[in-house]
């Protein structure tokens, strides 16, 4: 039977880019069920198409499978990021039983209001220049790139899935201080509006905190983490790893927060 969510936030897909892991999202949507989706961002990577066009079948059925929920009794919520800015100009439309939102809140079960954005809207707040823009740029590509051959050499030994490229980024000290730069601004700006929280994605870090009494959550990525954010029917959130197929690798509830400040996938 399919497991049932109340709600589930899923972000940086990034259909059209060649890291994307849309064989894991489809078969992550195959087996659940939602009342409601949040496409947190970067669903469509046009900056990646922009220089090389590139569609699989996997990317087609992700795409075909989001939109056949939502004729169904899912409702569906997209909210445009950075790779999909050209989305952002029809904030506040529906498209089918689509609605384009470039920002909202969501109230938990347990009544917590959850401010919920791509999170690109704080690059400026985050960003350390363009030369130390441009160098992470570079890094991060060289990091995919380590990643996807590594991801290779486990298939091919029978073994899982595993984020090489997350892991080393978490041991990088200047990724570390823009991350820490990234989530005060958030913070701060659900702080502003008198929020519970935020949940947001953009920077391909999943993580649960409380940071100054405002919970902080990123649900993370589908290059990378293969991770995903639920709601369960009391309203209890947790970060979901489908990192094999067909099975739930691992899980990490939101009552976690208080605990640690750094709930990540091993």
């Amino acid at each position: 039977m399919k497991k049932q969510y109340k709600t589930v936030w899923l972000s940086d897909i990034h259909l059209g880019c060649k890291d994307c892991k849309a064989e894991y999202l489809l078969d992550f949507l195959n087996n659940h069920q939602f009342e409601t989706i949040y496409l947190v961002g970067d669903i469509v990577d046009m900056w990646a198409m922009s220089k090389q066009f590139r569609w699989p079948d996997s990317h087609n059925q992700v795409l075909h499978k989001i939109w056949q929920l939502s004729q169904t009794d899912t409702t569906v919520i997209y909210l445009p990021g950075n790779h999909d800015q050209p989305l952002q100009k029809y904030n506040g439309m529906e498209f089918g039983h689509i609605k384009v939102l470039r920002e909202t809140i969501h109230v938990t079960q347990d009544d917590k209001k959850l401010l919920v954005l791509h999170g690109d809207q704080f690059d400026e707040e985050v960003c350390f220049g363009p030369f130390h823009a441009w160098i992470g740029d570079k890094a991060y590509d060289l990091l995919l790139f380590i990643n996807r051959w590594f991801n290779r050499i486990q298939t091919f030994r029978g073994k899982p899935y595993w984020s090489l490229a997350g892991h080393i980024k978490k041991h990088i000290k200047g990724a570390n201080l823009a991350i820490d730069r990234y989530k005060q601004a958030c913070c701060n700006r659900a702080k502003t509006h008198g929020l519970d929280g935020v949940i947001c994605g953009h920077i391909h870090h999943p993580e649960i905190c409380s940071k100054r009494d405002v919970i902080y959550v990123n649900d993370g990525d589908w290059i990378e983490n293969c991770s995903a954010l639920t709601e369960n029917e009391e309203g209890h959130l947790e970060l979901v790893y489908w990192t094999n197929l067909a099975e739930k690798a691992q899980v990490i509830p939101i009552k976690q927060a208080g605990k640690s400040k750094n709930s990540q996938a091993a």
